[in-house]
């Protein structure tokens, strides 16, 4: 399976995939009709083209007022991850993220644990807070405390996601010992990547986090955000291997005959790779690319592209 780059290699690259989350943000007018057979087409492109993961969110329910922006297709990530780890052979599957608060961490740990088992040890599990009051609400969950839930749930899944058949964790909120789960991740360590850009967000990353997943930080911000995270790693005196990630301006590869928006970097390889070499030299690891497109075919296609000649020039 693809390997995220030490220090001082080039840039991975991973995809947040199309169809299975369709806010307005940033999903294309074609997938309000695509379905499975389009989401596994695209994954399988992914992996064929040497990606390092595909990605998928986590939203349980969409209350009224956000449904207009947010939409209410929201795929279950771990259905939906299940399902492309039987169709890909490599690339890696990211939890981009899920909101691991909403749920109890022996229900998420045998949920993922048991993806990784299938899998073949492909899975990174990417954490957030949520932002979604309604959801909180309706699971019995308070969205007030839901830092706090997650820096604990964080702790919880590293014991439960651990090698111990009967993991154990005491805490404020989650108390278990004595109740063992088979099967095992095949991975020692499953890579926790934990989202968001706020100070809590980043510090949580820092400090309990195999990695940071910035929620769409600018170029300009990136560099500051990363000197934070490394003073505080720094400071708390940790010293294991740790992943930066990039969600990268919207992508074409090539010369566009249609409009992709005015934030969109197009033109050839060369000169994207000339980009995107930037955020490695700010200290990133990994970047998440989109690419526009108008349909299933030209996104496969830009993903192809994109994996042959402008990859290798990462």
């Amino acid at each position: 399976m693809p390997a995220l780059p030490p220090e001082g290699r080039r840039l991975a690259y991973g995809i947040q995939l199309p169809v299975q989350s369709q806010s307005t943000i940033y999903a294309e007018p074609w997938e309000a009709t695509a379905g499975p057979d389009d989401l596994l087409a695209v994954a399988r492109a992914a992996d064929r083209a040497g990606f390092a993961y595909v990605a998928c969110c986590d939203h349980v329910a969409i209350p009224r007022r956000l449904a207009s922006a947010m939409s209410t297709i929201w795929y279950d990530p771990v259905a939906t991850l299940a399902f492309l780890a039987a169709a890909t052979e490599h690339v890696r599957l990211l939890s981009h993220v899920a909101v691991v608060g909403l749920r109890h961490p022996l229900l998420t740990a045998k949920q993922y644990a048991t993806l990784d088992h299938l899998s073949g040890g492909r899975l990174i599990l990417g954490v957030g807070a949520g932002h979604v009051r309604e959801e909180f609400e309706a699971l019995g969950v308070d969205f007030e405390r839901r830092g706090p839930v997650l820096d604990e749930s964080i702790d919880a899944l590293r014991a439960a996601l651990g090698p111990e058949e009967f993991p154990e964790h005491h805490g404020k909120l989650y108390d278990f010992e004595g109740l063992g789960q088979l099967p095992r991740p095949v991975q020692e360590r499953v890579p926790l990547w934990v989202g968001g850009s706020s100070p809590a967000a980043v510090r949580r990353a820092a400090l309990k986090g195999d990695g940071w997943l910035p929620q769409g930080d600018p170029r300009d911000r990136l560099p500051a955000q990363i000197a934070r995270i490394r003073r505080l790693r720094e400071e708390a005196g940790i010293e294991a291997p740790f992943t930066v990630g990039a969600i990268t301006e919207p992508l074409y590869v090539g010369e566009p005959g249609w409009d992709v928006g005015r934030r969109t970097l197009t033109g050839r390889p060369e000169e994207l790779a000339e980009s995107l070499r930037a955020y490695r030299a700010m200290g990133v690891d990994q970047i998440q690319v989109r690419f526009r497109n108008r349909g299933r075919a030209e996104l496969a296609e830009q993903i192809g592209v994109f994996g042959a000649e402008v990859g290798p020039l990462l």
